[in-house]
Order: structure tokens, then C-alpha cells, then sequence
């Protein structure tokens, strides 16, 4: 199993090109281009650089021999932000990526959603490249519902409805274990089966959105490998452990910690294949 981590935390402490370097120093396979700043993160990062940014940030992780696996595009996802989506999506063609990752739409109807990607399809079919929709986490109590893709059967409504290939799934694993709204990670990776793609994972206390280094808070991670070997999931373990590296590392020991989660993501990974 090939391991990744996002580049935003990174990217606090040290520029990007740096911290693609630091991921691959580290013992990492590939990175997630995150497109947007923590500052911003309605933002596209390099605004109309980005791609070319992509392509430079591209030759730096081949040089280093690891590649871009996924990218990150900015959020919230509404029906106004399109042309910064599309974007991302060009972006994420440039970079090498296979799989752009767009939340849907946060709190609304399925119907919604469906609009926002089948806008998104044809830009990502021209560059190559997929949509990975994101289950998000949290309660309406104005509107009654769950956010979006919060339930198994929630995200797997949104997949059937658009129903192309071209639109996948990465699972955040925090997200499904926030209660009392998540159910898991096991029931959520067992409904999407072949649809998941994409990962994003980290640590937190079943409450809170953590994003901490996975086996350091109350996840249970081994019904999640198990899960994911049930399914024969092959995609990258991909770390967002963000909170973890804003907390707890300075500029200077940033490359301390990019070592460490590289240490314990491929003692996850590794299990995974067993």
C-alpha cells in the first residue's frame, strides 16, 4: 500500500516546494496537493499560476521520485465557485494528480450536489482527471438533515444519482467517526466498495474534527484496515493529520514531524496488505 500526506500543513511552516520535498525525504510515495492556504481555504492558492506552480511542484516530486496522487480543491463547494473548481480540476491535470477531491455541498439537498458535479464532469473529463466526493460530517437542526455524504446511505444516494465514473469517493475517516451522526468507517467503506478511491486519514475523539496523527486519539483503526482489505481498497493511504503538524512543530523541526507520520502512516498501510 503507497502512503501520501496533504501539503498544507506542510506548507505553513516552509514553502511549497520545500515541503513536497520534505514528503518525499520522509519516506512518503506521493503527496496531496493542497490547493488552497489554511488561511484561506475558499481560496485557490495560486490563482492563475496554479498551473504552472502544478507543473514545477510536478517536475520537484519526479525529481525526488514520488508523484501527486490526489489533490485537495478549496471549500466550501457552491454553485458560485465553479470557475475556481474548474480550476482546481485543471490543476490537478498539471500536477499529475489522478484525483481532485471537491466536497459537495455542505448542507442542502442531494439534487444540489448532483448539479454542482455533473457542471464539474465535463471540465474533468477534457483534463483526464476524477472527482472524488468527500463525505462530510455535522447536523442541520434548521434544515433536519445530516450534512451532506455524513451517512452511508446519504453519500451512496449522491454517487447512484450521478452514476460516471468519473466520480468517485475519498472517505474521510475523522468524519465518519464523529457522533452521533457517524457511523464508522467500516460501514461507510463497506457500502461504497469499488467507489472509494481516495483517502483521508487522521485521528480524533470521536467529537471533534481533530485531524491529529492516527493512533493518538479514540479511532479504532484496525476495524478501518480491516475494512479496507475486505473491499481490496488499492489506492493511497493518505494522511491529513493537520492539526498534528500545526501543533505540535515549529519551521524548524517541521521535517521531524513529516518523518514521523511517514513512520506510523506505512506501519498502518503495511497492514492493510496483510
Amino acid at each position: 500500500m503507497r502512503i501520501s500526506t496533504e501539503t498544507g500543513s506542510i506548507a505553513w511552516f516552509v514553502d511549497v516546494e520545500t515541503a513536497v520535498r520534505m514528503i518525499a525525504d520522509a519516506g512518503f510515495d506521493a503527496w496531496d496537493f493542497t490547493l488552497f492556504d489554511l488561511h484561506k481555504p475558499d481560496a485557490l492558492l495560486f490563482g492563475d499560476n496554479c498551473r504552472n506552480m502544478a507543473r514545477k511542484l510536478r517536475k520537484i516530486g519526479e525529481e525526488c521520485g514520488i508523484v501527486c496522487n490526489q489533490t485537495h480543491a478549496p471549500y466550501p463547494s457552491t454553485m458560485e465557485n465553479l470557475p475556481i473548481l474548474k480550476e482546481a480540476l485543471r490543476c490537478t491535470a498539471a500536477v499529475g494528480a489522478e484525483i481532485c477531491v471537491i466536497h459537495p455541498i455542505s448542507y442542502g439537498t442531494t439534487e444540489e450536489s448532483v448539479e454542482l458535479y455533473r457542471a464539474l464532469l465535463p471540465t474533468a473529463k477534457e483534463y483526464g482527471v476524477k472527482i472524488a466526493t468527500e463525505n462530510l460530517m455535522g447536523f442541520n437542526k434548521t434544515m433536519n438533515i445530516p450534512a451532506t455524504g455524513a451517512t452511508p446511505d446519504r453519500l451512496m444516494e449522491l454517487v447512484n444519482a450521478i452514476n460516471d465514473p468519473s466520480l468517485v469517493v475519498c472517505m474521510d475517516l475523522g468524519h465518519t467517526e464523529i457522533r452521533p451522526i457517524g457511523v464508522g468507517s467500516a460501514p461507510m467503506i463497506h457500502a461504497l466498495g469499488h467507489h472509494l478511491q481516495a483517502l483521508h486519514v487522521h485521528d480524533n475523539d470521536l467529537v471533534n474534527d481533530s485531524h491529529e496523527l492516527p493512533l493518538t486519539m479514540n479511532i479504532d483503526f484496525d476495524v478501518m484496515l480491516h475494512a479496507l482489505h475486505d473491499i481490496g481498497y488499492n489506492g493511497y493511504f493518505t494522511l491529513e493529520a493537520i492539526h498534528y503538524m500545526l501543533d505540535h512543530y515549529t519551521a524548524e523541526t517541521v521535517a521531524d514531524g513529516v518523518r514521523h507520520m511517514a513512520t506510523v502512516a506505512r506501519s498502518l498501510a503495511d497492514r492493510i496488505d496483510q
